[in-house]
């Protein structure tokens, strides 16, 4: 899931899943994935078109996570946000993965740290009325 500030007016499907999060949901969804910000996803396509040796496809990830997590996130850094506390279904919990961060990393690829972008997506949420926190 690609996060970070809005430039458009309105919600990509990313920051409406971050959305559906603080907006009162009781639940959260049984799904993990990646997660990265927009500005290390706009980096990348400079440094590859940049990089007469970049070649193929890139996965750009700065962590996986499951939903689970991204709401003790949502809830260590807004305590007073209502942050949903039990996945929607009774299923188990989704499993996590890894995904090799090397590649992209050999484009120069710093990424931004995922409290940073959940932060800034939430404060750009905020900005543009899609909540009132």
């Amino acid at each position: 899931m690609v996060i970070g500030p809005l430039l458009q007016p309105t919600l990509n499907r990313s920051n409406a899943a971050v959305l559906k999060l603080i907006n009162g949901s009781s639940t959260f969804p049984n799904l993990t994935f990646g997660w990265v910000d927009v500005k290390d996803v706009c980096e990348a396509h400079i440094l590859a078109y940049e990089n007469p040796s970049a070649s193929g496809r890139y996965y750009l990830v700065e962590r996986v996570l499951h939903y689970s997590e991204l709401a003790k996130f949502i809830k260590e850094l807004y305590p007073s946000i209502q942050v949903a506390d039990k996945p929607a279904d009774d299923k188990p919990m989704a499993p996590s993965y890894q995904v090799s961060k090397e590649k992209a990393k050999g484009l120069g690829i710093n990424y931004t740290p995922f409290e940073e972008s959940i932060k800034a997506t939430i404060e750009s949420l905020k900005e543009k009325g899609f909540v009132n926190l």
